[in-house]
């Protein structure tokens, strides 16, 4: 991923909010998401030239995403593929501490990357080859990431994250009132709805507010959008994540062209540790109790 916000125990109804779009160039081979074959529990979308992926989630609740830290002066070019490490993560018998204990010994053989990673009901956890300690729990609250460490104030993070907090925080009186053994998901529909224009918002970014991450100005301006449209390279899919109260996940993925215009939609529920099962609906219809 190059820009992913989450929302940690923020809402009542959706204890885990991910809203994440990939960033890559359109040539790139990659498949959709789905269910591996090796591991059907895990669903995730896969990098065909390197393998590997960049976001996944299993039916008993594992979690994981990767973006890279935009550092081309410190870039191996025969460093082992970091995509690797979401199946890798998704697939351990490790928890999430003592998974990350081991990667932290090996975690300089990869280019710059941030893995963020959470193994049913466990604490979700950041870890970066960029940063010591090399892991820390993510608190509750929102948060964003991109090609820089966890909340570093790039304008695309704060703007993706300010819009998730105003929403979240616009729909507390509503959910306050609301009986928490209620069957009726608290505002899913609009929630969602929320996070698609979150994650599409083109609207270009002043110049003087700009990171420096060591690439020309023209480049730095087109990625400095939450959505990311050129002719070679650009966003490629926009996932989400809802996972509600009782267990039940629903994720969903959109594909788009070099023209930034949609050209897939994807979306799965699994019941209570269920199989994954392509659905048409909403995520209203995977929250019930």
């Amino acid at each position: 991923m190059c820009l992913a916000v989450l929302a940690i125990n923020a809402h009542p109804d959706w204890p885990l909010i991910v809203a994440a779009n990939r960033d890559e160039y359109h040539a790139r081979p990659t498949q959709a998401m789905h269910p591996w074959s090796d591991n059907p529990g895990l669903l995730a979308g896969k990098d065909l030239l390197a393998g590997g992926s960049w976001l996944g989630v299993t039916t008993s609740g594992c979690f994981a995403l990767l973006t890279n830290v935009r550092d081309p002066a410190r870039h191996q070019h025969h460093a082992p593929t970091r995509g690797a490490l979401i199946p890798d993560f998704l697939g351990s018998q490790h928890g999430t501490s003592q998974y990350l204990e081991m990667l932290a010994q090996a975690a300089n053989q990869y280019n710059g990357f941030n893995l963020i990673a959470q193994q049913p009901d466990g604490q979700i956890w950041h870890a970066s080859n960029y940063q010591t300690p090399f892991a820390h729990p993510i608190p509750a609250g929102v948060h964003g990431i991109s090609n820089a460490l966890l909340n570093t104030p790039w304008p695309k993070i704060e703007r993706t994250t300010e819009a998730l907090k105003t929403y979240l925080t616009s729909t507390k009186s509503t959910t306050s009132t609301t009986s928490t053994t209620s069957t009726t998901p608290i505002g899913s529909d609009d929630l969602y709805e929320a996070l698609l224009d979150i994650m599409r918002d083109t609207t270009p970014i002043n110049d003087a507010l700009l990171p420096s991450t060591g690439i020309s100005l023209p480049r730095e301006r087109l990625l400095a959008t939450p959505f990311i449209v050129s002719p070679d390279y650009g966003t490629r899919c926009s996932t989400y994540l809802l996972r509600h109260r009782n267990g039940n996940q629903w994720v969903q993925e959109d594909s788009y062209d070099a023209t930034g215009t949609r050209i897939g939609r994807l979306r799965y529920g699994s019941v209570a540790g269920e199989p994954w099962r392509a659905i048409d609906a909403g995520p209203g219809s995977f929250s019930t109790d």
